[in-house]
């Protein structure tokens, strides 16, 4: 395996992004340091991983999807971006700023891949027919929002627009991208959310997302440090909301619920409050926990990271009863 920290000043450029240049450590050198730290391997083992605590504390589950930063050679070299490019669509320390939970009694989940190679928070067939040697499946979605605009299950570009690929890559390609690593999360995150619904009667999974502090245009508001996305009140009972924003005001955040981001794939179809399922998107602006420009942790990352625990126990600490079936059927 090689660590990668970012694009080199020497190193030459060529299809795939990088041409490797040996330094001490493989590290790679970027104007402003040895930054971007992502992994390349030949495989992805594992793809993703769950950590339980030793013993459960509630039915709270936190969920990382975006923040993998394993990247596969053989993706790397079809690209025709560098590695800082494709960075550009990570969550970067989302999985690490929530870490603390699980010694507090509440497991998580996170991915290893990154979002560029296949995105989780997406239907399992959307797809792009124009990024694509050969036939998709009759049964796959070509014409979402999502695809029209480049970020399908298997993305065509990332950050503003930039194209991953210089040429159509072959159907089968993504085909057994979503059979080898996005059945598998959604199996392993069904089934440790099944558990926990099992265990407490009722399950609340915690969707975590990153967002850039602007979107680039020039006369934009400053983004709220929190955006949370319950579908608009459908995915989750309104205390478990209620909850995560009296929290997050009462630690000294700005909250926003539902604009600009309502929740995707993930919330949508695992939020079931009618059953005793519950979820909740989160989204935290980078600002708050991150140098964006050099992709360096801030100083401010281990005060955040205990605001995460301190999320999770309020979680928990939300009555069963308040999360139960028979409760969300009376609402």
């Amino acid at each position: 395996m090689a660590w990668l920290y970012g694009p080199a000043m020497n190193n030459r450029r060529y299809k795939g992004g990088l041409k490797p240049c040996r330094t001490p450590g493989n590290q790679y050198r970027h104007p402003y340091g040895l930054l971007f730290m992502s992994e390349i391997r030949d495989e992805l083992d594992p793809p993703f991983e769950v950590l339980e605590p030793k013993a459960w504390r509630g039915p709270v589950l936190f969920n990382s999807p975006h923040s993998g930063s394993v990247y596969p050679r053989d993706f790397l070299v079809n690209c025709r971006l560098d590695i800082a490019a494709l960075r550009r669509s990570e969550d970067s320390f989302v999985d690490e700023l929530i870490a603390g939970v699980v010694d507090g009694g509440f497991p998580m989940m996170r991915a290893h891949f990154p979002r560029c190679f296949v995105d989780v928070n997406r239907e399992p067939y959307e797809l792009d027919p124009r990024m694509f040697e050969g036939r998709l499946p009759s049964f796959a979605n070509t014409r979402s929002m999502r695809v029209a605009g480049g970020l399908g299950t298997v993305a065509r570009v990332v950050g503003d627009a930039q194209e991953i690929y210089d040429q159509r890559i072959p159907v089968d390609d993504a085909l057994r991208r979503i059979e080898s690593l996005y059945k598998p999360y959604h199996r392993a995150l069904r089934r440790l959310f099944t558990r926990l619904h099992r265990e407490f009667g009722a399950a609340v999974l915690v969707d975590c997302h990153s967002m850039p502090s602007t979107a680039g245009h020039r006369d934009e508001r400053p983004r709220p440090e929190f955006v949370l996305g319950d579908r608009y009140g459908t995915s989750c009972v309104g205390v478990v909301a209620e909850t995560v924003e009296k929290t997050l005001r009462t630690l000294g955040y700005t909250v926003s619920r539902n604009k600009p981001y309502a929740g995707g794939f993930i919330t949508e179809h695992y939020g079931n409050p009618a059953v005793g399922l519950h979820a909740i998107q989160l989204e935290i602006n980078r600002a708050l926990y991150m140098d964006e420009r050099q992709y360096q942790r801030a100083s401010t990352f281990s005060r955040l990271a205990a605001d995460m625990e301190t999320l999770a126990r309020r979680l928990g600490e939300i009555p069963l009863e308040q999360l139960r079936p028979y409760r969300a059927a009376a609402e």
